[in-house]
Parts: structure tokens; sequence; C-alpha cells
């Protein structure tokens, strides 16, 4: 590292003074050398999320002593948070199934005709209650949490060297056995079974390949941030 300093005037004889850190990024030790310091942590660009969120993970592990369990409780209350706009999406998703036949009908119907067919398609909607943004909107705005959760797991230092349980005993390092990349993918094909869907055969059978997609780019990653996305699905 280089510092450059230049002074207003130049003097035969001149002292400079600093304050250097060297240690591990942890929020705290930072924060105890100058409140300024912690901004060096990079969240990315939800920071202002990520840091709530790292603090209610150390709340989490400062009652239960396992950072293991503390990303579970972490995962657990963000996904209580979103909850309801989960629950909007499946609402608009099943909608969305119901009117599809019908939907399918008046496309043959109206083929000729594509302003008629949108004002139809837009009555039979709103008849029975569906949108068809409905059931990607709620998702969309969970996104910034989740990226933000990302960024505070795989920033931690807290997690370098920490166990969890049995198999796992560092939450920074990646699951030995691959127990939780597997688990993902399994968990994942179960979600694609129950969640209702509007695709053709074709995308369905194209999207069950994505928890095998998922699963090997896991491989990799930290226990810690696996072990979210497991309990996160599940």
């Amino acid at each position: 590292a280089e510092l450059l300093y230049k002074p207003v005037q130049v003097k035969p004889e001149m002292n400079f003074s600093g304050i250097f850190y060297a240690g591990p990024k942890s929020i705290d030790a930072l924060k105890a050398v100058d409140p300024e310091l912690a901004q060096i942590i990079d969240f990315g660009f939800f920071g202002f999320i990520a840091r709530p969120l790292l603090y209610v993970m150390k709340a989490c592990y400062s009652v239960v002593g396992n950072w293991g369990i503390a990303i579970i409780l972490l995962t657990l209350l963000v996904r209580l948070c979103v909850l309801p706009f989960n629950v909007m999406s499946f609402k608009s998703m099943k909608a969305m199934q119901k009117v599809q036949p019908a939907i399918q009908a008046l496309r043959e119907k109206y083929k000729e005709d594509p302003m008629r067919l949108n004002q139809e398609m837009m009555a039979v909607m709103k008849e029975n209650g569906a949108n068809p943004v409905g059931g990607c909107l709620p998702m969309l705005l969970q996104i910034p949490i989740f990226f933000a959760l990302y960024r505070v797991i795989g920033s931690s230092i807290e997690l370098y060297g920490s166990p969890f349980m049995g198999w796992i005993h560092d939450l920074s390092a990646h699951d030995p056995f691959y127990v939780l990349p597997v688990s993902m993918a399994v968990f994942m094909y179960i979600q694609q079974k129950i969640t209702p869907t509007t695709m053709d055969p074709t995308q369905a059978k194209i999207m069950t390949f994505l928890p095998v997609v998922f699963s090997l780019f896991m491989l990799q990653l930290p226990s810690g941030l696996t072990l979210y996305m497991v309990v996160s699905t599940l």
C-alpha cells in the first residue's frame, strides 16, 4: 500500500502522524478504531439493507452461540417478513393457472383481432382476480433482501473457522461432503412440483434442470451461504 500526502507548505522539518489498522474486517473492531472505518466493509449496492441484517445475525448469535443456527434464525426471520409477498404471489399464480384454458380459447377465437383479444383477456383475468404481474412483482421486491443477505453471510469474518454441526467445521468453507448442495437440489425440485405454473411443457422441462444447475453452482460456495439458501428454499 502507498500513502501520498501533499502538504500545503513545505518546511525543512515536518512531522506526519497516522493511524493504521491491520486485522480482520470485523465491523465491531473497525468501529472501535474509528466509526468511519467500518464503512470499508463492502456490502454491495444494498448495503443499507445488509448492515441491519448483520446486526440481527449477530444478535441471534449472542443468544444461541452458534453461527450456523444464527444464519437459520436470520433466514427464518427474513422469510417471515416477506411471507405476505409470497402468499400474494402464490395466489396470483394460482389464479393465472385457473384462467389459462379460457385464455387459450380466446386466443383461438380472436387470433385475427389482437385488440379484441386483449380486451377479452383483461376481462377474464379481472373477473377471476388474476394479474399477470402479480406473481412477479412480489418476487422482485424480495431480490434486494436476498442480495443483501448473500453479501452479509459472504462478507462476515465471524464465520471464518466457525463450526456448525456434524461434518461442517468451517462455515466459510464449502460443504466437504456436498450434503447441503444436494439437499438444495431436492428441495428446489419439490418446490417446482408444488408451485402453480403457466409455462408450456417445453419450458417446464427446461426448468426441471434448474435445481441441478443451482446445486452445481453451490458446490464451492461457503457452507454458510449454502445453508442460508437451503433453509430459505425449505
